[in-house]
């Protein structure tokens, strides 16, 4: 795969513009990530994959200063019972990935599918499916992107980072995106340890190699969680999150790429991310 950055650090990104910008566009969103010293931004393709020609054409003017990777929108499920709803999953995907190539993009990311009452042996055949398709579309029409699923949040959706991690051995394309909140929530608590997060950056390096390693997409957020799994994203310091030994651990492996932070204050949870892990 050819990406357009060669990954030589770790980047912090928001998830989406920073709140500062309020009803601000591109040129206010660009401005605030500069001065604030963070490295891009995540596009949130949330419902739909919306953006102007004219917000386009800034973003390809712009110095390649800024890093960004894009969200595709919620309303995926690639194991719908619905096939229209597959098959519109599987356009979202593709589409998502054309306009971020077009913009110059590190990867996207999505949410694959929910269970829908089946095994997980009968979901992760479908997804590899679906998924076969979307990196097939890619590959004829030349688009040169990470496609990452995500790991989820919750036990009704597929996607534990076993699951990601198996279904990137199939596709050359394809890389997980790990969402350590996700994985901390939808184990009800754990994953929050040096070793524990340790574990799930071995697991990546041994199954997928160092390119895995060195092409890292990340998304950390304080999280709220109950016996289900993810409630919501909250506040860094307002959870249990424990970001400072995730930090070390992510340092310690060189890991190199992306961190997008998804807390609701996403410049200032990015900011405390980015300086604690320079404080390393």
């Amino acid at each position: 795969m050819q990406n357009f950055y060669k990954m030589d650090k770790i980047n912090f990104l928001t998830a989406g513009m920073p709140i500062a910008t309020g009803k601000g566009s591109y040129p206010e969103a660009f401005e605030i990530l500069r001065k604030l010293g963070l490295n891009g931004m995540e596009l949130e393709f949330v419902h739909g994959v919306r953006i102007s020609d004219k917000s386009k054409e800034f973003i390809k003017t712009q110095p390649k200063d800024l890093i960004l990777t894009a969200h595709a929108p919620f309303y995926v499920n690639l194991n719908s019972k619905d096939e229209k709803t597959t098959e519109a999953s599987v356009q979202r995907i593709v589409e998502t990935a054309r306009v971020a190539s077009e913009l110059g993009a590190y990867s996207i990311t999505y949410h694959a599918a929910y269970y829908m009452g089946k095994s997980k042996e009968e979901v992760y055949e479908q997804v590899k499916a679906k998924t076969k398709e979307i990196t097939a579309i890619l590959e004829k029409e030349k688009v040169k992107i990470w496609i990452r699923p995500e790991t989820t949040g919750k036990g009704t959706q597929w996607g534990d980072f076993e699951e990601i991690i198996k279904l990137s051995k199939e596709f050359e394309q394809v890389l997980p995106c790990i969402d350590f909140s996700h994985i901390h929530a939808r184990t009800v608590g754990k994953y929050n340890t040096y070793d524990e997060f340790s574990y799930i950056l071995e697991r990546i390096g041994k199954e997928l190699g160092t390119k895995a390693l060195e092409n890292f997409h990340a998304h950390i957020a304080g999280i709220e969680y109950g016996a289900k799994g993810e409630r919501q994203h909250v506040i860094l310091e307002e959870s249990d999150m424990n970001y400072k030994d995730l930090l070390k651990a992510i340092k310690g492996f060189g890991i190199k790429g992306v961190i997008v932070c998804e807390s609701p204050n996403i410049e200032e949870d990015a900011q405390i991310l980015k300086e604690y892990y320079y404080s390393l």
